[in-house]
């Protein structure tokens, strides 16, 4: 009853921290299915993070109708906008699993982006390789404990320890892996602020086959790139893996952002 209340006098939206490989464009087409025209998407450019920020705020305000919101290059933390309660929702995956799909999907979508060129022009491996060598490139790198870690940037901890408290602290964290218990608790949590919110799982733009058990996609990846590339790619993902393997310890949808 309570609930009810302080969600008639408050504007509640949902955010949609689109991670690349994710499950994101399967969660946007849940997220359009619910809202179809209270869908809103918009990217924005990288470098300065308060800059950032104060832009994912502007863009909320400046779409006074919207109820979800959806980007690949907004960063955390949600705002806090007086009369706005913003629900964040983002999606985790195993590291390894998730860069083997970002190079089928960029070897796949033309265009001239980096990533793109690259995968189109080498094998997994050598995507691999040369993304490593980059040492400010996160694609291949702690990619998850990068994004997370913004949560508290600025503060003086490892990066690591930041991300794995970020999960701590965000209400919804959905594992692909898991992907439809993920779906089914976010709408079960949605669902106290939107009462009609379905959860019908919707599977887009998949470059890679989840029927098959996660191990096996692993040993498939570390025979097509060899031993000694995957363990080079476990050392640098070390703390992505750390945050998955977390992120099953957050099971239980908790309502700590206000």
């Amino acid at each position: 009853m309570l609930q009810s209340w302080i969600n008639k006098i408050l504007r509640n939206i949902i955010f949609h921290y689109h991670f690349f490989k994710n499950a994101g464009t399967s969660v946007d087409a849940l997220l359009k299915s619910n809202f179809p025209e209270q869908w809103v998407t918009r990217e924005f450019t990288g470098g300065n993070h308060a800059i950032n920020v104060s832009q994912v705020e502007d863009w909320i305000r400046q779409e006074p109708n919207a109820i979800a919101f959806s980007s690949h290059t907004a960063a955390l933390p949600p705002p806090e906008l007086k009369g706005i309660k913003i629900l964040p929702v983002l999606f985790v995956r195993h590291p390894i699993d998730r860069i083997a799909s970002a190079y089928s999907f960029e070897r796949k979508q033309g265009g001239d982006s980096f990533g793109a060129v690259l995968a189109r022009n080498t094998t997994l491996q050598g995507y691999i390789e040369v993304r490593l060598s980059l040492k400010h490139d996160r694609q291949c790198r702690n990619f998850h404990v990068s994004r997370l870690s913004q949560m508290f940037k600025g503060e003086d901890s490892d990066e690591i320890a930041l991300a794995l408290r970020a999960l701590e602290v965000l209400p919804f964290v959905g594992i692909v892996d898991k992907f439809d218990q993920s779906m089914e608790e976010m709408a079960k949590w949605l669902s106290s602020y939107f009462l009609d919110f379905h959860a019908t799982p919707m599977a887009r733009n998949v470059t890679r086959d989840l029927s098959i058990p996660l191990n096996q996609r692993l040993d498939q990846i570390k025979t097509e790139i060899g031993e000694d590339c995957y363990t080079k790619l476990l050392e640098a993902n070390a703390g992505d893996i750390a945050v998955y393997n977390a992120s099953f310890q957050k099971r239980v949808v908790s309502d700590n952002c206000d």
